[in-house]
């Protein structure tokens, strides 16, 4: 589609004015009264004057010719078909008046060139007058509106086709009314028109007049289309005078037909120099404004390159411009301070001295990339400082273009990240060191809004509370806290908010089995992000293992207690037992005498067994540790056990092959596994199974931290398991104290399990209970591993048999009476005896004997 500025480019294709039209109107009315004037004198006969023809044809081709140049030129703009058309219909005309002059007879030959005969000037004439209307009518059917009105192709090889088509169209009809000459119908007979010339005439009038209603019809009118239709009105002037009024050559008619058609020919002409004209003194102005805007530019241009270097050189970014080759071409303040390189060092340098060398293959691949028409940006690389060191950077790059658009260089800007990425280093450091802490942390990390909604919750929670964090996050705490805690918790959240940033508290919450855990709390709350933080610390095993110290503390008390009551009470019963058989002797011929000794001794000794548990409990009994096989002790406790608790249990020993051996006194072992065992039956009255189990154990540090009595390392394990009736969980703490029993009164002393305990701790062990109420009860005893180089119960056996000697022994007892008798029994063996009532006086006794003194012997009470 042709825009309106194409079509104001000429004066001759602009809109008609009301000017336009009025002036063309006045010149069609001065020809129709020449017409008019002329008509009653058009076959009035004139003196012949060839030179009128010659000058009339050659002012007709010139002014034809020129204006099919401009009408062409006009073309090669616009690309119009119809101007394409117009400008052939002129060049048409011009060479028809070409071969008209050179075949008019009298002019150039008496019966003219080309061979002519006497009827080709008025064929000539025909096809000149049809020829011209004919392609003004298709310039008039062709719309400038009409898209396939243009030509698309070369403009150039359009107008050199149409120069070829007319003049071929020309040559052709030359031919014709010349060398065919003979073979046309005849026109012009006697001076006369043939009936043939006017059917002719009348068709070449026709399309002139078609031509210009086409013309009339064609709207909005153009200047050209206005004056187009001036000259078809001329046209139609000079055929009727030249061809239908006159009867002979050089008549009226004949010369003012030709002088209408010369006019025809000039008023196109005369639009056109006015449009060139006036396109010229318009290119005027505009070289005119060109120039002023040109100065105007670079004005602009130098300014604009003041700021721009002003700017280049106030950058705190490096900026550098180089070849498509890396040659430096400038190089700004920010550059020289960023790389260490002055500009006149730089400047023609390789952009390889700041490159290392691992990356100069980078900087050919953007230069490809830019010289490409890439844009690189915030590419971040290093760069190597003068000095040698690297310089991280994030550089941006881009092509430069000449004024033509060809790539001639690339623009670098270097922004110096050093500091950014040490601080980012450190910062994604710090980040992970945090999230490390928070994902391996055994304590609970919480993270909240101001709501109590939890944001963040660590993995710890599933060891602690059995949830995942999935199952939290989202959630208000509400859910998870205790309510007897919540208003506490609320109120340290609301002191940390007005303030009191650092708070301590603890909270219990529920975890997912629905059990109360306790946390002991450090909570701080962040005003710039809006969030409570909190680390929580199970108190699960701290209030354990503070239960547990407080049991074994009470157990030591009592223990104290115990040994020292029993100590005081075995030593009264030492001198009754003792002396209770010298009694016994001396009465031996009084009955009711001895019964009563009788009666007293065994009082004695049941006085002396309890004593005896209550120094095992206390760990102060005697023991003779040995090497013992727990197995074979086992088996042989089995053996005791199965007349004792009956049928109706059942004994499973359950023992491992390569149980090692155990560094303990085998009696006390084997009371203890006793005392299990009938323990277990009493469990068991409607009968059960008891299983007697040995195995090799390591206990750990993890375990040894949870039981401050144990020390790491190898030991025996000594089960004694039932299926009996179990022990409520509330009694489990106190089963190990002395004189405690769940039995009937008078079925038991309370003092079995506690001499178990003492046993097994005097022998450097450790006892453990376990018991579900309903489901039985499993004791398991852990005896320390023996080294291998202890004394074995056979080795006891052997060296047991010690026979006497002359020696004397130093008795040392607090206690008078026991001393006594202690000295009364072994000077009834034939020893001499010395007696000391502590050690002090011991050692003194003994620094008294001498070196020649008889060996002393001491004998601790």
């Amino acid at each position: 589609m042709q825009t309106d500025d194409e079509r104001n480019i000429f004066l001759s294709t602009m809109p008609a004015t009301r000017r336009d039209r009025t002036a063309a109107l006045a010149v069609v009315g001065v020809l129709a009264v020449l017409f008019a004037c002329a008509v009653p004198f058009a076959g009035v006969p004139l003196t012949p004057v060839p030179a009128f023809v010659a000058s009339y044809q050659s002012a007709l081709a010139i002014n034809d010719l020129i204006t099919a140049v401009l009408l062409f030129s006009q073309f090669a703009i616009s690309r119009s078909r119809g101007m394409l058309l117009l400008a052939s219909g002129y060049l048409f005309t011009a060479l028809a008046a070409v071969v008209h002059a050179l075949t008019f007879p009298g002019l150039f030959a008496p019966d003219g060139l080309l061979g002519a005969g006497s009827q080709t000037t008025v064929w000539l004439y025909m096809v000149w007058h049809g020829g011209f209307p004919l392609l003004v009518l298709g310039y008039g059917l062709l719309t400038e509106k009409d898209s396939g009105s243009k030509i698309r192709g070369s403009t150039g090889a359009a107008i050199v086709a149409s120069v070829v088509a007319v003049a071929v169209t020309l040559a052709v009809f030359t031919w014709v009314v010349t060398a065919q000459h003979d073979r046309l119908p005849v026109l012009l007979s006697g001076g006369h028109y043939t009936t043939v010339m006017l059917g002719v005439v009348s068709m070449v009038w026709c399309l002139s007049f078609a031509a210009l209603v086409t013309l009339w019809l064609r709207k909005p009118h153009s200047i050209l289309d206005v004056w187009l239709m001036v000259v078809m009105c001329a046209w139609l002037f000079d055929i009727g005078l030249s061809a239908i009024l006159n009867v002979a050559r050089f008549d009226v008619g004949f010369y003012l037909g030709r002088i209408f058609g010369l006019g025809a020919a000039s008023f196109v002409l005369a639009v056109l120099l006015i449009d060139n004209v006036g396109l010229q003194a318009q290119l005027a102005r505009l070289l005119g404004i060109l120039r002023r805007e040109a100065a105007s530019e670079r004005s602009l241009r130098t300014e604009r390159e003041g700021l721009f270097s002003a700017v280049v050189e106030s950058s705190n970014d490096a900026i550098i411009t180089q070849l498509l080759d890396g040659t430096i071409t400038s190089w700004n303040g920010a550059a020289e301070r960023l790389f260490g390189y002055p500009a006149a060092e730089a400047i023609g340098n390789s952009i390889n001295i700041i490159v290392p060398p691992n990356q100069r293959a980078e900087v050919s691949y953007f230069l490809k990339r830019a010289g490409r028409g890439e844009q690189i940006e915030h590419h971040e690389t290093s760069r190597v400082h003068k000095g040698g060191r690297s310089v991280d950077v994030s550089l941006s790059v881009s092509p430069i273009r000449s004024a033509s658009g060809k790539i001639v260089g690339v623009s670098k800007t270097a922004h110096d990240i050093t500091e950014r990425r040490q601080t980012q280093k450190a910062l994604t450091q710090e980040i992970e060191e945090r999230r490390r802490i928070f994902e391996t942390s055994n304590d609970l990390i919480l993270v909240t809004d101001t709501s109590g909604n939890f944001i963040q919750v660590s993995p710890s929670v599933t060891g602690i509370l059995g949830y995942q964090p999935s199952d939290m996050i989202g959630h208000s705490a509400v859910e998870f806290i205790h309510p007897d805690d919540l208003e506490n918790t609320r109120n340290e959240m609301r002191a940390a908010r007005r303030g009191q940033s650092k708070r301590n508290f603890e909270t219990r919450y529920i975890d997912k089995e629905g059990k109360a855990v306790a946390l002991n709390w450090t909570g701080t709350w962040s005003e710039p992000v809006r969030r409570h933080f909190f680390i929580g610390r199970d108190l699960t095993e701290k209030q354990a293992a503070e239960a547990q110290l407080r049991h074994v503390q009470k157990m030591d008390a009592i223990g104290q207690l115990t040994g020292g009551v029993a100590h005081d009470f075995n030593n009264i019963l030492t001198v009754i037992t003792g002396t209770i058989g010298i009694l016994e002797e001396a009465v031996a011929d009084q009955p009711q005498l001895v019964a009563v000794t009788r009666l007293i001794d065994e009082a004695a000794e049941r006085g002396a067994n309890l004593t005896k548990h209550l120094l095992a409990f206390a760990r102060k009994q005697p023991l003779q540790p040995l090497e013992v096989d727990v197995n074979s002790l086992v088996l042989e406790a089995a053996k005791l056990l199965h007349p004792t608790l009956g049928e109706h249990i059942e004994i499973t020993p359950l023992l491992a092959e390569d149980a090692w051996t155990a560094l303990v006194d085998p009696s006390q072992l084997s009371t203890a596994v006793l005392n299990l065992a009938l323990n277990a039956r009493d469990a068991m009255p409607n009968g059960g199974k008891l299983a007697l189990e040995t195995s090799n154990i390591y206990l750990d540090e993890n375990y040894a931290s949870m039981h401050s009595e144990v020390e790491a390392g190898n030991y025996v394990m000594i089960a004694v398991s039932d299926t009996g009736s179990g022990i409520p969980a509330a009694l489990l703490e106190r089963v190990f104290d002395p004189f405690f029993t769940t039995k009937e009164i008078g079925k038991g002393t309370g003092l079995g399990l506690s001499m178990v305990f003492g046993f097994v701790k005097q022998s450097g062990g450790h006892v453990k209970i376990y018991s579900e109420e309903g489901h039985g009860t499993s004791v398991k005893i852990y005896l320390p591993r023996a080294t291998g180089l202890n004394q074995t119960a056979a080795e006891a056996l052997v060296s047991a048999d010690i026979e006497g000697g002359d020696e004397v022994v130093l008795v040392v007892e607090d206690d008078s009476l026991v001393r006594r008798y202690v000295m009364t029994q072994i000077e009834s063996l034939g020893y001499t005896t010395l007696e000391a009532a502590n050690a002090a006086e011991a050692l003194r006794i003994i620094d008294n004997a001498g070196t020649t003194g008889p060996s002393i012997c001491c004998s601790p009470t």
